[in-house]
Protein backbone atom coordinates (compact mmCIF):
# COMPACT_ATOMS: atom_id res chain seq x y z
CA UNK A 1 0.00 0.00 0.00
CA UNK A 2 2.59 2.31 0.81
CA UNK A 3 4.80 1.53 -1.97
CA UNK A 4 1.86 2.51 -4.66
CA UNK A 5 0.79 5.54 -2.48
CA UNK A 6 4.82 6.86 -3.15
CA UNK A 7 5.20 5.77 -6.58
CA UNK A 8 1.73 7.40 -7.18
CA UNK A 9 2.53 10.37 -5.21
CA UNK A 10 6.28 10.68 -7.34
CA UNK A 11 4.66 9.93 -10.96
CA UNK A 12 2.03 13.45 -9.88
CA UNK A 13 5.19 15.52 -8.20
CA UNK A 14 6.80 14.64 -11.89
CA UNK A 15 3.72 15.93 -14.00
CA UNK A 16 2.53 18.99 -11.56
CA UNK A 17 6.08 20.22 -11.90
CA UNK A 18 6.79 20.18 -15.61
CA UNK A 19 2.84 22.01 -15.51
CA UNK A 20 4.35 24.67 -13.30
CA UNK A 21 7.04 24.91 -15.35
CA UNK A 22 5.28 25.55 -18.35
CA UNK A 23 1.53 26.65 -17.46
CA UNK A 24 0.61 30.43 -18.30
CA UNK A 25 1.32 32.53 -15.48
CA UNK A 26 -2.15 32.68 -14.10
CA UNK A 27 -2.10 29.06 -13.44
CA UNK A 28 1.43 28.64 -12.76
CA UNK A 29 0.84 29.32 -8.95
CA UNK A 30 -1.90 26.74 -8.62
CA UNK A 31 0.81 24.16 -9.93
CA UNK A 32 3.68 25.16 -8.29
CA UNK A 33 1.24 24.55 -5.13
CA UNK A 34 0.30 21.10 -6.16
CA UNK A 35 3.76 20.35 -6.69
CA UNK A 36 4.79 20.93 -3.33
CA UNK A 37 1.60 18.80 -1.86
CA UNK A 38 2.50 15.95 -3.78
CA UNK A 39 6.08 16.24 -2.62
CA UNK A 40 5.32 16.78 0.79
CA UNK A 41 3.02 13.76 0.66
CA UNK A 42 5.83 11.75 -0.60
CA UNK A 43 8.19 12.64 2.15
CA UNK A 44 5.48 11.30 4.72
CA UNK A 45 5.04 8.14 3.05
CA UNK A 46 8.52 7.50 3.15
CA UNK A 47 9.05 8.47 6.45
CA UNK A 48 6.50 5.84 7.17
CA UNK A 49 10.00 3.00 6.25
CA UNK A 50 11.35 2.21 8.95
CA UNK A 51 14.19 -0.20 7.83
CA UNK A 52 16.84 1.20 6.27
CA UNK A 53 17.17 -0.56 3.25
CA UNK A 54 13.35 -0.08 2.32
CA UNK A 55 13.91 3.59 2.60
CA UNK A 56 16.61 3.94 0.34
CA UNK A 57 14.34 1.68 -2.47
CA UNK A 58 11.75 3.91 -1.86
CA UNK A 59 13.53 6.71 -2.67
CA UNK A 60 15.17 5.65 -5.64
CA UNK A 61 11.35 4.58 -6.57
CA UNK A 62 10.51 8.03 -6.10
CA UNK A 63 12.94 9.32 -8.44
CA UNK A 64 12.33 6.61 -11.13
CA UNK A 65 8.09 7.61 -11.15
CA UNK A 66 8.97 11.01 -10.88
CA UNK A 67 11.16 11.56 -13.94
CA UNK A 68 8.44 9.19 -15.75
CA UNK A 69 5.67 11.47 -15.05
CA UNK A 70 7.95 14.43 -16.12
CA UNK A 71 8.74 12.56 -19.20
CA UNK A 72 5.32 11.03 -19.62
CA UNK A 73 3.94 14.91 -19.25
CA UNK A 74 7.20 16.49 -21.04
CA UNK A 75 5.68 14.50 -24.44
CA UNK A 76 2.50 15.16 -24.17
CA UNK A 77 3.31 19.31 -23.71
CA UNK A 78 5.97 19.24 -26.54
CA UNK A 79 3.54 17.55 -28.91
CA UNK A 80 0.73 20.33 -28.35
CA UNK A 81 -0.58 21.14 -31.92
CA UNK A 82 -0.62 24.60 -33.31
CA UNK A 83 -4.06 26.26 -32.46
CA UNK A 84 -3.70 28.57 -34.91
CA UNK A 85 -6.47 28.37 -37.58
CA UNK A 86 -6.17 28.68 -40.91
CA UNK A 87 -9.77 30.03 -43.20
CA UNK A 88 -11.08 27.63 -45.55
CA UNK A 89 -9.91 28.71 -49.16
CA UNK A 90 -13.20 29.68 -50.86
CA UNK A 91 -11.90 30.72 -54.20
CA UNK A 92 -12.61 28.95 -57.41
CA UNK A 93 -9.68 28.03 -59.73
CA UNK A 94 -9.34 29.76 -62.68
CA UNK A 95 -11.11 32.92 -60.78
CA UNK A 96 -9.03 36.12 -62.32
CA UNK A 97 -9.62 37.66 -58.91
CA UNK A 98 -10.90 41.66 -58.93
CA UNK A 99 -7.38 42.87 -60.21
CA UNK A 100 -5.78 44.30 -57.12
CA UNK A 101 -2.65 43.61 -56.09
CA UNK A 102 -1.81 41.84 -52.04
CA UNK A 103 1.26 42.82 -49.84
CA UNK A 104 1.61 39.89 -47.53
CA UNK A 105 3.16 41.61 -44.65
CA UNK A 106 5.14 38.24 -43.26
CA UNK A 107 7.78 38.49 -40.06
CA UNK A 108 8.71 36.54 -37.31
CA UNK A 109 5.68 37.53 -34.82
CA UNK A 110 6.14 37.06 -31.21
CA UNK A 111 2.60 36.69 -28.77
CA UNK A 112 2.09 39.61 -27.17
CA UNK A 113 1.75 37.68 -23.63
CA UNK A 114 3.60 34.26 -22.63
CA UNK A 115 2.82 31.75 -25.22
CA UNK A 116 4.97 28.76 -26.29
CA UNK A 117 4.01 27.74 -29.38
CA UNK A 118 6.12 29.09 -31.19
CA UNK A 119 9.27 27.51 -29.54
CA UNK A 120 7.19 24.12 -29.40
CA UNK A 121 7.04 24.36 -33.60
CA UNK A 122 10.86 25.50 -33.73
CA UNK A 123 11.55 22.73 -31.79
CA UNK A 124 9.54 20.16 -34.00
CA UNK A 125 11.55 22.10 -37.15
CA UNK A 126 15.09 21.24 -35.84
CA UNK A 127 13.90 17.76 -34.82
CA UNK A 128 12.77 17.29 -38.13
CA UNK A 129 15.74 18.63 -39.60
CA UNK A 130 17.89 16.81 -37.27
CA UNK A 131 19.18 20.20 -35.65
CA UNK A 132 20.51 19.84 -32.17
CA UNK A 133 19.29 22.29 -30.13
CA UNK A 134 18.15 21.86 -26.79
CA UNK A 135 18.01 18.08 -25.15
CA UNK A 136 14.32 16.62 -24.67
CA UNK A 137 14.21 16.83 -21.29
CA UNK A 138 15.30 20.15 -21.07
CA UNK A 139 13.36 22.08 -22.86
CA UNK A 140 10.64 22.91 -20.00
CA UNK A 141 13.41 24.67 -18.19
CA UNK A 142 13.96 26.51 -21.46
CA UNK A 143 9.73 27.30 -21.78
CA UNK A 144 10.13 28.25 -18.20
CA UNK A 145 12.99 30.71 -19.47
CA UNK A 146 10.75 32.08 -21.81
CA UNK A 147 8.05 32.67 -19.08
CA UNK A 148 10.30 34.60 -16.74
CA UNK A 149 11.38 37.15 -19.69
CA UNK A 150 7.81 37.58 -20.24
CA UNK A 151 6.76 38.18 -16.47
CA UNK A 152 10.04 40.77 -16.37
CA UNK A 153 8.78 42.87 -19.04
CA UNK A 154 5.10 42.46 -18.98
CA UNK A 155 4.40 42.36 -22.66
CA UNK A 156 5.68 41.88 -26.06
CA UNK A 157 5.40 45.11 -27.86
CA UNK A 158 6.05 42.83 -31.32
CA UNK A 159 2.38 42.29 -32.75
CA UNK A 160 1.60 46.06 -32.04
CA UNK A 161 4.95 47.71 -33.52
CA UNK A 162 4.56 45.84 -36.67
CA UNK A 163 1.12 47.00 -36.69
CA UNK A 164 1.79 50.37 -36.55
CA UNK A 165 4.71 49.66 -39.19
CA UNK A 166 2.24 47.78 -41.27
CA UNK A 167 -0.24 50.72 -41.19
CA UNK A 168 2.98 53.30 -42.07
CA UNK A 169 3.65 51.31 -45.19
CA UNK A 170 -0.30 51.05 -46.16
CA UNK A 171 0.00 55.33 -45.89
CA UNK A 172 2.86 55.62 -47.82
CA UNK A 173 1.14 54.03 -50.88
CA UNK A 174 -1.92 55.82 -50.63
CA UNK A 175 0.24 59.19 -50.22
CA UNK A 176 1.53 58.29 -53.72
CA UNK A 177 -1.84 57.96 -55.15
CA UNK A 178 -2.40 53.66 -54.89
CA UNK A 179 -6.10 53.36 -53.89
CA UNK A 180 -6.08 49.37 -54.28
CA UNK A 181 -3.10 47.32 -53.33
CA UNK A 182 -3.93 45.91 -49.93
CA UNK A 183 -2.12 44.94 -47.10
CA UNK A 184 -2.44 41.29 -44.84
CA UNK A 185 -0.51 41.42 -41.69
CA UNK A 186 1.05 38.07 -40.90
CA UNK A 187 4.09 35.76 -38.64
CA UNK A 188 6.04 32.95 -38.53
CA UNK A 189 4.94 32.85 -34.47
CA UNK A 190 2.00 34.61 -33.80
CA UNK A 191 -1.56 34.57 -35.66
CA UNK A 192 -2.39 34.85 -38.58
CA UNK A 193 0.05 32.97 -40.67
CA UNK A 194 1.40 33.61 -43.66
CA UNK A 195 -0.87 31.07 -45.02
CA UNK A 196 -3.38 32.18 -43.40
CA UNK A 197 -3.14 35.75 -45.02
CA UNK A 198 -2.61 34.47 -48.14
CA UNK A 199 -6.42 32.74 -48.16
CA UNK A 200 -7.74 35.66 -47.00
CA UNK A 201 -5.91 37.73 -49.55
CA UNK A 202 -7.20 34.81 -52.40
CA UNK A 203 -10.84 35.02 -50.99
CA UNK A 204 -10.94 39.02 -51.42
CA UNK A 205 -10.42 38.70 -55.02
CA UNK A 206 -6.40 39.15 -54.76
CA UNK A 207 -4.88 39.15 -58.57
CA UNK A 208 -1.20 38.88 -57.05
CA UNK A 209 0.30 38.68 -54.49
CA UNK A 210 3.99 39.99 -52.96
CA UNK A 211 5.32 38.38 -49.87
CA UNK A 212 7.27 41.30 -48.13
CA UNK A 213 9.90 39.23 -46.15
CA UNK A 214 10.13 42.07 -42.90
CA UNK A 215 13.58 40.28 -41.84
CA UNK A 216 16.72 40.98 -41.66
CA UNK A 217 18.09 37.64 -43.54
CA UNK A 218 17.62 34.79 -45.34
CA UNK A 219 17.08 31.95 -42.74
CA UNK A 220 15.00 28.66 -41.92
CA UNK A 221 11.83 31.57 -40.75
CA UNK A 222 12.03 32.62 -44.44
CA UNK A 223 12.06 28.88 -45.79
CA UNK A 224 9.06 28.24 -43.47
CA UNK A 225 6.97 30.71 -44.68
CA UNK A 226 7.22 30.04 -48.29
CA UNK A 227 6.94 26.28 -47.20
CA UNK A 228 3.44 27.10 -46.08
CA UNK A 229 2.37 29.01 -48.50
CA UNK A 230 3.43 26.54 -51.19
CA UNK A 231 1.21 24.16 -49.31
CA UNK A 232 -1.49 25.78 -50.82
CA UNK A 233 -0.78 24.73 -54.23
CA UNK A 234 -1.47 28.65 -55.65
CA UNK A 235 0.06 27.44 -58.92
CA UNK A 236 -3.52 25.96 -59.52
CA UNK A 237 -5.47 29.04 -59.22
CA UNK A 238 -3.01 31.03 -61.78
CA UNK A 239 -1.97 33.75 -59.24
CA UNK A 240 1.24 34.92 -59.51
CA UNK A 241 3.12 35.68 -56.20
CA UNK A 242 6.87 36.77 -55.70
CA UNK A 243 8.43 37.20 -52.55
CA UNK A 244 10.83 40.60 -51.93
CA UNK A 245 13.92 38.92 -50.08
CA UNK A 246 14.66 40.26 -46.75
CA UNK A 247 16.70 43.29 -46.03
CA UNK A 248 20.26 42.90 -45.38
CA UNK A 249 21.07 44.74 -48.55
CA UNK A 250 19.10 47.62 -48.12
CA UNK A 251 21.07 51.10 -48.20
CA UNK A 252 17.65 52.72 -46.74
CA UNK A 253 17.64 50.62 -43.81
CA UNK A 254 21.31 50.98 -43.13
CA UNK A 255 21.25 55.15 -43.35
CA UNK A 256 18.60 54.55 -40.41
CA UNK A 257 20.94 53.73 -37.99
CA UNK A 258 22.93 56.34 -38.22
CA UNK A 259 20.12 58.79 -38.61
CA UNK A 260 18.61 57.41 -35.10
CA UNK A 261 22.18 57.85 -33.61
CA UNK A 262 22.43 61.16 -35.11
CA UNK A 263 19.65 62.17 -32.57
CA UNK A 264 21.10 61.20 -29.80
CA UNK A 265 24.76 62.20 -30.50
CA UNK A 266 24.24 65.29 -28.14
CA UNK A 267 26.99 67.12 -27.31
CA UNK A 268 29.04 64.58 -27.34
CA UNK A 269 32.12 64.45 -29.76
CA UNK A 270 31.42 61.47 -32.51
CA UNK A 271 35.22 59.81 -31.78
CA UNK A 272 34.06 59.56 -27.88
CA UNK A 273 31.21 57.31 -28.87
CA UNK A 274 30.95 53.43 -28.91
CA UNK A 275 28.48 52.08 -31.65
CA UNK A 276 27.71 48.67 -31.08
CA UNK A 277 25.60 46.65 -33.52
CA UNK A 278 23.84 43.33 -31.63
CA UNK A 279 23.11 40.56 -33.85
CA UNK A 280 20.60 37.45 -33.00
CA UNK A 281 23.08 34.65 -33.87
CA UNK A 282 23.22 30.94 -34.45
CA UNK A 283 24.95 27.81 -33.38
CA UNK A 284 27.72 26.93 -35.93
CA UNK A 285 25.72 23.88 -36.78
CA UNK A 286 23.24 25.62 -38.06
CA UNK A 287 25.36 27.39 -40.17
CA UNK A 288 25.78 24.38 -42.22
CA UNK A 289 21.99 24.26 -43.11
CA UNK A 290 21.06 27.83 -43.07
CA UNK A 291 24.53 29.41 -44.05
CA UNK A 292 22.95 33.31 -45.16
CA UNK A 293 21.27 33.70 -41.91
CA UNK A 294 25.06 34.17 -40.56
CA UNK A 295 26.23 35.79 -43.33
CA UNK A 296 23.37 38.29 -44.33
CA UNK A 297 23.71 39.44 -40.68
CA UNK A 298 27.42 40.37 -40.75
CA UNK A 299 27.25 42.01 -43.84
CA UNK A 300 24.16 43.98 -42.63
CA UNK A 301 25.85 44.82 -39.81
CA UNK A 302 29.03 45.57 -41.12
CA UNK A 303 28.06 48.08 -44.29
CA UNK A 304 26.18 49.93 -41.66
CA UNK A 305 29.45 50.27 -39.46
CA UNK A 306 31.02 51.18 -42.89
CA UNK A 307 28.38 54.05 -42.78
CA UNK A 308 29.59 55.27 -39.37
CA UNK A 309 33.34 55.68 -39.84
CA UNK A 310 32.70 57.50 -42.98
CA UNK A 311 30.35 59.73 -41.20
CA UNK A 312 33.21 60.59 -38.84
CA UNK A 313 33.04 58.27 -36.13
CA UNK A 314 36.03 56.26 -34.92
CA UNK A 315 36.45 52.76 -36.33
CA UNK A 316 38.05 51.68 -33.06
CA UNK A 317 34.98 52.29 -31.59
CA UNK A 318 32.89 50.54 -34.07
CA UNK A 319 31.45 46.62 -33.83
CA UNK A 320 29.38 43.53 -33.45
CA UNK A 321 28.25 41.48 -31.20
CA UNK A 322 26.01 38.29 -30.67
CA UNK A 323 23.07 37.93 -28.34
CA UNK A 324 23.54 34.24 -28.45
CA UNK A 325 25.49 31.19 -29.11
CA UNK A 326 28.10 33.27 -31.09
CA UNK A 327 31.07 35.60 -29.47
CA UNK A 328 32.04 38.17 -28.33
CA UNK A 329 28.75 38.98 -26.60
CA UNK A 330 27.85 42.59 -25.81
CA UNK A 331 29.57 43.63 -22.25
CA UNK A 332 33.23 41.97 -23.99
CA UNK A 333 32.90 44.96 -26.39
CA UNK A 334 31.28 47.64 -24.41
CA UNK A 335 34.77 46.93 -21.65
CA UNK A 336 36.67 47.17 -25.08
CA UNK A 337 35.37 50.23 -26.17
CA UNK A 338 36.17 51.55 -22.33
CA UNK A 339 39.67 50.96 -22.23
CA UNK A 340 39.34 53.21 -25.53
CA UNK A 341 38.01 56.16 -23.53
CA UNK A 342 34.12 56.47 -25.05
CA UNK A 343 32.19 58.43 -23.30
CA UNK A 344 28.75 57.06 -24.33
CA UNK A 345 27.86 53.30 -25.83
CA UNK A 346 24.45 53.48 -28.54
CA UNK A 347 23.97 49.78 -28.98
CA UNK A 348 21.21 48.62 -31.32
CA UNK A 349 19.04 45.20 -31.19
CA UNK A 350 20.21 45.11 -35.39
CA UNK A 351 18.89 41.65 -36.28
CA UNK A 352 15.54 42.51 -34.24
CA UNK A 353 12.41 44.21 -36.70
CA UNK A 354 10.37 45.72 -34.22
CA UNK A 355 10.46 46.01 -30.15
CA UNK A 356 10.39 42.14 -28.95
CA UNK A 357 11.54 39.88 -25.91
CA UNK A 358 15.06 40.07 -27.11
CA UNK A 359 15.29 43.32 -27.61
CA UNK A 360 13.66 44.72 -24.80
CA UNK A 361 14.92 42.05 -22.13
CA UNK A 362 17.56 39.70 -23.46
CA UNK A 363 20.08 42.31 -25.36
CA UNK A 364 19.41 44.92 -22.73
CA UNK A 365 20.42 42.48 -19.40
CA UNK A 366 23.66 41.11 -21.87
CA UNK A 367 24.54 44.78 -22.24
CA UNK A 368 24.09 45.80 -18.55
CA UNK A 369 26.94 42.88 -17.40
CA UNK A 370 29.69 45.49 -18.74
CA UNK A 371 31.57 46.75 -16.15
CA UNK A 372 31.06 50.90 -16.59
CA UNK A 373 31.08 53.46 -13.49
CA UNK A 374 27.84 53.94 -12.13
CA UNK A 375 25.69 56.37 -14.44
CA UNK A 376 27.89 55.84 -17.59
CA UNK A 377 25.47 56.14 -20.59
CA UNK A 378 24.60 53.30 -22.27
CA UNK A 379 22.19 53.77 -25.11
CA UNK A 380 19.27 51.52 -26.31
CA UNK A 381 18.51 52.62 -29.68
CA UNK A 382 16.69 49.21 -30.12
CA UNK A 383 15.05 47.06 -32.78
CA UNK A 384 14.07 48.89 -36.34
CA UNK A 385 10.18 49.92 -35.39
CA UNK A 386 7.80 52.10 -37.01
CA UNK A 387 10.71 54.31 -38.24
CA UNK A 388 10.26 56.01 -41.55
CA UNK A 389 13.47 54.70 -43.02
CA UNK A 390 12.40 51.25 -41.92
CA UNK A 391 8.86 52.30 -43.87
CA UNK A 392 10.82 52.95 -46.67
CA UNK A 393 13.07 50.14 -47.10
CA UNK A 394 10.40 47.82 -46.87
CA UNK A 395 8.44 50.06 -49.58
CA UNK A 396 11.47 49.52 -52.18
CA UNK A 397 11.52 45.98 -51.74
CA UNK A 398 7.76 45.91 -52.50
CA UNK A 399 8.34 47.97 -55.51
CA UNK A 400 11.40 46.29 -56.60
CA UNK A 401 9.41 42.65 -56.43
CA UNK A 402 6.03 44.34 -58.18
CA UNK A 403 8.49 45.72 -61.09
CA UNK A 404 10.67 42.21 -61.59
CA UNK A 405 8.44 39.60 -60.78
CA UNK A 406 4.73 40.85 -61.14
CA UNK A 407 4.85 43.11 -64.45
CA UNK A 408 5.76 40.65 -67.59
CA UNK A 409 5.61 43.81 -69.87
CA UNK A 410 8.51 45.66 -68.33
CA UNK A 411 10.24 42.34 -68.16
CA UNK A 412 9.84 41.69 -71.95
CA UNK A 413 11.11 45.27 -72.05
CA UNK A 414 14.29 45.24 -70.53
CA UNK A 415 14.80 42.03 -72.50
CA UNK A 416 14.56 43.94 -75.29
CA UNK A 417 16.67 46.48 -74.29
CA UNK A 418 19.36 44.20 -72.93
CA UNK A 419 19.67 42.08 -76.33
CA UNK A 420 20.15 45.60 -78.30
CA UNK A 421 22.26 47.03 -76.46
Amino acid sequence: MLWGLCCMLAFLTGVFFLKFLTAHPLRMTVYLNLTWASFIGSLLVLSQLTIRTQVWWGVLAWVFFFLGGYALQTKIFLSREDPRQVPLLTRQKGDPGIGHTAVIYFTHGEPETYDPIGWLNQFREFDEQRIAFVPFLARPFFIYQLRNKYLQVGSSNHRKVHQQMMSSLEREFRLQGDETTRFYLSFLDDDPRPDAAVIQALNEGASQLIVAEVFVSVSNHTLEGKNLINKLGLEDYGIPICYTDPLWDSPTLHCMFLERAQEHLGDTDKSKIGVLLVGHGQPDEWDREFATETEHELQFRYQILELFEQDGYCKDNLSLAWMEFKDPKPAVVINQFVKHGVEKVFYFSAAISADSIHSQFDIPELVNKARVTKGFPLVNLGAWNDDPLVIQAIKEKIEAASTTCLDPGRKILHAIEDISF
